[in-house]
């Protein structure tokens, strides 16, 4: 039997000088399925192998008895609060659970106080925060004393990016895991112990359990929450197909934030799919957006957006077929749109790339940066006074219509600046003739002195 441990010492006041109040019991009550399988060990633990396995990342700290404060960064429902709970457990402090939803300054305050009142007593304390980067930035740095002398060991939650919405100085002081949303092996596993609990198979085909691994999207929590309504139908139901299955329950909406980290996830898989001649793979990332809510305009200024870096002048028909989708999508709008932002996709998946000019237009920028006000050559300035005439300008302009070949080869560039090479086109698609174009006005400027 473990040894009973001492009381712990009440801290004096909160922030508002009053003391704290006693936290209510948990109402007993029937569970809920995902509740009653929450794994009691971290070897139970599902789909986290990379952390709790063998080799794993926080079986190693566990082993070396040094765990660090920790930012679990994983989608919903793959069990970061269950290993928080059972890290707490296996290196013997006591579990503090905190939501940044519910709690504030004072919450805060309390829970730092009684954490150092632990240690007085030579108890330590896992700071368990759910929901971490809902906190302000303000009381992010709050946390830093407590961590920096060791007062609480924090284990923060997150299912946004944690360089995006944590204090640099707070992130410096923690180790951030990734977790994994779970696979089909680690929801079959789910399954099988729902099935155990339950004392009897879930009514379902192969077919509609796969359908309802898939339903879960990754997430281990909805997916028992899916199999306990299942294991509540009748003694004798007949196993369900698929599409009996998608009568009786609703599909989990696709895990897409417009606005999050997950938007930007999906339009980079989405450019460099097609950055990778893979029409295939663009076509399923331009309808995982579509599905997941995103607004098909801000898709098509993308593609536009591609078509003028990534494909450019190989394919010049690229760009207005761009526009063209676009302003098809405004006309008919959503579904009938969509078809002529699909095919703008394999258009673009499918056509010779070069970013030649997107490479040339930066170049160019940086030289009129660095070159500031350099004139233009007085040869090829308009003279529309006599004084400007009188002053040289359009001396020596040779029109380059009435040149041999329609090429005068002369120097535009401004005097002292020595020639600059910004645009080299490619030999790819339609780029490779305008390769060959201007590798032969290379050799008549050579030779008529334009250099």
């Amino acid at each position: 039997m473990a040894p009973r441990r001492p009381p712990v010492p009440e801290p004096d006041a909160d922030l508002f000088g009053a003391p704290p109040p006693r936290r209510p019991e948990t109402p007993p009550g029937p569970r809920p399925l995902a509740d009653r399988l929450r794994p009691q060990v971290l070897e139970e633990v599902v789909g986290q192998d990379h952390l709790v396995g063998p080799e794993g990342a926080l079986t190693g700290m566990l082993a070396r008895g040094s765990l660090a404060s920790l930012i679990l960064w994983g989608p919903p429902g793959v069990g970061k609060t269950t290993i928080a709970r059972l890290l707490a457990e296996r290196a013997g402090l006591d579990f503090v659970s905190l939501s940044a939803v519910f709690s504030g300054v004072a919450d805060l305050k309390r829970a730092f106080d009684e954490a150092r009142a632990r240690r007085r007593a030579g108890r330590g304390t896992l700071l368990f925060v759910d929901e971490i980067h809902r906190f302000n930035r303000a009381q992010q740095d709050g946390f830093l004393p407590v961590v920096e002398d060791g007062t609480v060991t924090l284990v923060g939650a997150t299912t946004e990016n944690p360089s995006f919405v944590l204090n640099g100085a707070l992130l410096s002081r923690c180790q951030v895991l990734v977790l994994r949303r779970l696979d089909d092996a680690a929801l079959e596993k789910l399954l099988t112990r729902a099935e155990e609990e339950g004392g009897h198979p879930l009514p379902l085909d192969e077919a509609a359990r796969a359908t309802l691994r898939a339903m879960a999207d990754g997430d281990g929590r909805y997916l028992l929450n899916l199999a306990e309504q299942l294991l509540a139908l009748p003694e004798g139901t007949q196993p369900l197909t698929p599409e009996g299955l998608a009568e009786l329950l609703s599909r989990r909406a696709a895990l897409y934030d417009k606005d999050r980290e997950e938007h930007y996830n999906l339009i980079s898989a989405l450019h460099k799919s097609l950055r990778g001649s893979d029409p295939d793979a663009a076509l399923y990332w331009f309808a995982r957006m579509l599905q997941g809510g995103e607004d098909p305009r801000y898709i098509a200024r993308r593609l536009t957006r591609f078509a003028a870096e990534d494909v450019g002048m190989a394919d010049p028909r690229a760009l207005p077929l761009a526009i063209a989708a676009w302003e098809t999508y405004e006309r008919l709008g959503s579904p009938e749109g969509e078809l002529a932002l699909a095919q703008l996709v394999v258009h673009l998946g499918t056509a010779p790339k070069s970013n030649a000019v997107y490479a040339a237009w930066g170049a160019a920028r940086r030289a009129a940066k660095e070159t500031g006000s350099l004139m233009p050559p007085m040869h090829i300035l308009n003279a529309p006074t006599k004084l400007m005439q009188e002053l040289g300008y359009g001396s020596g302009y040779e029109y380059d219509h009435e040149a041999e070949d329609a090429f005068s080869g002369q120097n535009y560039f401004p005097d002292g600046m020595r020639r600059q090479s910004f645009y080299r086109p490619t030999g790819r698609g339609a780029e490779a003739a305008v390769q060959e174009r201007m590798a032969e006005w290379a050799k008549l400027r050579a030779r008529k002195g334009g250099a």
